[in-house]
């Protein structure tokens, strides 16, 4: 259901997102890309990467070779383009990649990002435990992911916009209201903050933290193998 829904919406994703978020999101994208602490030795794997801005946000902070991977090829398909027309495609490996079994050997990057996708994975325990497997002693698991707002003047107004104007904005410019129905569901089914940083230390991440965006709206964890 989770491909269909992406492919579906993948050739409007970047439009959509804007209009979500009301250009809120390129924001939050750039303190989460600032957070990684971009090096020309370091490897990054970005899981459910999308349409690449993770990625292209890594590469152009000085990072080190990227693997842009999703499991939807219909947005794979749009983030290359983006990437040659970029100039940055012979920096990265693009794949299909199920985040519940990723195929990388165990300790071979240093950074393991996921953005706005950890909401979409079936077994979210089995996707934090392989970004563990995989990170390297030293590295780092990133997610940034829709929250639990903490401002509750907020809330009325953030539960209108997710579930009136946005499916209806979803039919108006991507022709599918469904899909944007089902991505303002899945919000709400996200664990809290708390509750997703205590799922990380139980995958055996480390020196977990979240900083919270926009009240809560949004929030970036982190965590270390150490």
């Amino acid at each position: 259901m989770v491909r269909e829904v992406f492919e579906s919406v993948a050739g409007k994703y970047d439009i959509m997102n804007d209009v979500m978020s009301l250009g809120i999101h390129r924001v939050w994208k750039r303190i989460f890309v600032g957070m990684l602490g971009a090096r020309p030795n370091m490897k990054l794997l970005d899981l459910a990467g999308g349409t690449g801005d993770i990625t292209f946000g890594w590469l152009r902070s000085g990072g080190g070779p990227a693997i842009l991977s999703d499991i939807n090829s219909a947005m794979l398909s749009v983030g290359r383009d983006r990437a040659i027309k970029a100039g940055l495609i012979g920096q990265i490996e693009v794949c299909v990649v199920d985040a519940e079994a990723i195929p990388l050997p165990d300790c071979s990057v240093d950074r393991v990002t996921i953005a706005f996708g950890l909401r979409n994975c079936t077994d979210k325990d089995a996707v934090l435990r392989e970004a563990r497997r995989v990170l390297k002693p030293g590295g780092r698991f990133f997610c940034l992911e829709f929250s639990r707002v903490e401002i509750a003047a907020l809330s009325p107004v953030y539960d209108t916009w997710s579930f009136k104007v946005l499916p209806k904005m979803g039919q108006l410019i991507a022709k599918d209201a469904d899909s944007y129905q089902y991505l303002a569901e899945s919000i709400r089914m996200f664990p809290d903050q708390e509750t997703l940083a205590q799922m990380m230390r139980d995958a055996g991440l480390e020196r977990v933290q979240y900083r919270n965006l926009s009240g809560g709206i949004a929030a970036i964890h982190s965590g270390w193998r150490l």
